[in-house]
């Protein structure tokens, strides 16, 4: 399994966020609409990750639901016809909740650095510092903290939980009848 070192925020200013990435070095890498189908899970995480024209990604992951840098494991399977899978993994495991984001991909020495636009929940940071082959897990925490301090994210904007979870607690605070669409 593939491991990254990383942690999500809410943004209070996403222009600064960018210009303060930008300041540091970070490229742009792609601009995408994501839609990301998370089934229910025995495990961990599992989500289908739709973002054409892209392939899309079947992907398990697993980590700690707490604020902060925290180690993430996952698998990533490319997928080129995502409807059928949907459909199966729906009819087999059930689906928690669609997200759907606008997510600004941004890249600087192994580390991915998103903002996203997350519909019905606003707009976040989140840093993933990869751990390569043969790295110290502390390194990539390090960068993960260097840019948690670049971006400006103060303690009370670090999230404990992925997207999916704060749609979930978003429509169970509106009630039933709001619907349940994620979008």
């Amino acid at each position: 399994m593939r491991r990254n070192v990383e942690w999500k925020a809410r943004l209070r200013d996403p222009d600064a966020a960018l210009g303060a990435a930008w300041a540091a070095g970070a490229e742009d890498e792609a601009t995408l609409h994501q839609r990301d189908t998370y089934f229910h899970a025995v495990m961990g995480r599992l989500k289908l990750r739709e973002q054409p024209p892209a392939l899309a990604e079947l992907i398990q992951y697993d980590r700690m639901d707490r604020a902060g840098p925290r180690t993430s494991a996952y698998r990533i399977v490319e997928v080129l016809d995502p409807a059928p899978l949907r459909e199966a993994l729906g009819a087999a495991l059930g689906i928690r909740a669609v997200v759907e984001k606008e997510r600004r991909v941004l890249l600087h020495a192994g580390t991915r650095i998103h903002l996203d636009a997350v519909d019905g929940l606003g707009t976040f940071a989140e840093v993933e510092a990869v751990v390569a082959d043969g790295e110290r897990l502390e390194d990539a925490h390090a960068r993960a903290e260097r840019w948690r301090a670049l971006l400006g994210v103060a303690d009370e904007d670090l999230l404990a939980v992925s997207y999916v979870d704060l749609m979930e607690r978003t429509v169970s605070r509106r009630g039933p009848t709001s619907g349940r669409s994620g979008r």
